[in-house]
């Protein structure tokens, strides 16, 4: 679509069969910024109409032009979260799932603009977005966590700025203005202070980030123990390797034979056709008892051997 095409009133723009030709791939964030700059705003008339046409009959033509003309919005709000070391154009996707949201629930008789309405929702995704990606541990669960994450770093450059003894070099908080933050925000004063050590850990790759060969190039994934080699680790398998083998035989061995075949019929035994052994009942008529008591034969039989392989001359 021509440049001269997006500059048409949006009533006009917006009577193509894929009215979201007008936005590109968000891949090219400049152009994509450029491009939602571009599309004019609704007037009240047209977003009233454009959503009672959405509420009524499901109109997604409607939706769309809902969604684009609030589009630059997302991106406005975006730019507030840039401090999180998130890409924009991720924050923006993320942003804009909000918006669809909220055009969804949008009802134009509450005599409230989209715009007020859409931010909550847009924030709201951006916000759990930014909880899920910006540290691999969560940093905050509770909703006072979420508040405290969300509020810490903005008040901590408010304090700085109100510093009377001018230090506006120190990282950290005072413990006054630790209770200060704790008391603005209903939280624990060591909730705070807790927050603030998280914040300020910084992210560690496990692989090198560049491809010299030198020293500077190792990092922590190539000194990381392998478990699977450690001394306890390998007693403890070799132990359940004899267990499994040598020390089954010989709990095996202190059965009576009615018992040690029940055992393997229920337990060890795999026939050809991937079928188990026999069943209780199957066993029962085998031995002309009911099926209640060979489970209690089956339940006893497990006892001793579990005494023989806990005996202090297993293998």
């Amino acid at each position: 679509m021509s440049a001269a095409t997006s500059t048409l009133p949006l009533s006009q723009s917006l009577t193509v069969r894929n009215p979201w030709a007008l936005v590109p791939p968000i891949g090219n964030l400049d152009a994509y910024i450029s491009a939602v700059n571009r599309i004019p705003l609704l007037t009240q008339q047209e977003e009233t109409e454009f959503a009672r046409k959405l509420r009524d009959g499901g109109d997604l033509e409607a939706a769309g032009r809902l969604v684009l003309s609030h589009l630059r919005l997302v991106v406005s709000v975006s730019r507030q979260y840039l401090g999180y070391g998130l890409p924009q154009g991720d924050l923006i996707q993320e942003g804009n799932v909000g918006l669809m949201k909220a055009v969804k629930r949008f009802d134009p008789e509450q005599g409230v603009r989209l715009v007020s309405y859409a931010l909550h929702w847009i924030k709201a995704e951006i916000h759990e977005y930014i909880l899920k990606n910006w540290r691999i541990v969560r940093l905050a669960t509770t909703k006072a966590q979420r508040k405290l994450f969300f509020n810490l770093r903005s008040m901590k450059a408010s304090l700085k700025g109100e510093a009377a003894d001018g230090d506006t070099h120190r990282n950290t908080l005072s413990p006054a203005e630790a209770d200060r933050v704790a008391r603005e925000l209903n939280v624990k004063r060591e909730e705070v202070l807790e927050m603030e050590t998280r914040m300020a850990g910084g992210d560690v790759a496990l692989e090198p980030q560049t491809d010299d060969d030198g020293e500077e190039s190792f990092a922590p994934i190539a000194y990381l123990a392998d478990e699977a080699s450690e001394p306890t680790r390998v007693l403890e398998a070799r132990h359940r390797d004899r267990l499994s083998g040598d020390g089954i035989t010989r709990a095996l061995d202190v059965l009576d034979a009615r018992s040690r075949r029940i055992v393997e019929e229920r337990w060890l035994k795999v026939n050809d056709d991937a079928s188990g052994g026999m069943t209780l009942h199957e066993l029962a008529a085998e031995y002309g008892v009911s099926a209640e008591r060979i489970r209690q034969i089956e339940v006893a039989a497990m006892k001793k051997m579990r005494g023989a392989l806990e005996s202090p001359h297993a293998p």
